[in-house]
């Protein structure tokens, strides 16, 4: 599947918000290590490589896909967001106890949130593969960043 991946993403979003720094940074990686590694294919008959707008837009997450030069719509897939509310909810809670700690507690304090974190993380991953299949086929790590994304779009102002 050679050409069964991603070569441009933007995140569509209505109202922009000013987000803290950690937070654009993780936006920046997750977008910038998907573009450097991924597995993104479509099912149906589409041929690659894609472009993706990602959008949270009335309680679902939009995958519109486009054709490389980003200006041929192939098609769309529509996730309910609810099935997310809770390890959102869960990993942003988490977040904030880890930067939280990185100012003041021990480093074995430290390792224990970032592993929590990591496994709320891997489960969001994996339940956006789930939901993702019999439509899009994404690898691990595709799911990890794209999830990661999914959480950027959650946040408000």
């Amino acid at each position: 599947m050679p050409d069964s991946h991603l070569v441009n993403i933007h995140l569509d979003e209505k109202a922009v918000v000013r987000r803290a720094a950690d937070v654009e940074h993780e936006r920046a990686v997750a977008i910038y290590d998907l573009l450097e590694s991924n597995v993104f294919k479509p099912i149906g008959d589409y041929t690659g490589p894609y472009s993706l707008r990602l959008r949270a837009e009335e309680n679902r997450l939009q995958f519109n896909i486009f054709d490389a030069e980003d200006t041929r719509r192939l098609g769309s897939v529509a996730l309910p967001l609810a099935p997310f509310r809770r390890i959102v909810k869960d990993y942003f809670t988490v977040c904030e106890s880890y930067f939280e700690a990185i100012k003041t507690a021990s480093p074995s304090r430290i390792e224990a949130i970032d592993m929590g974190r990591r496994g709320l993380h891997d489960e969001g991953a994996a339940l956006l593969r789930e939901r993702l299949d019999g439509k899009i086929e994404v690898d691990e790590n595709t799911a990890r960043r794209l999830f990661t994304l999914l959480c950027v779009l959650h946040i408000r102002g």
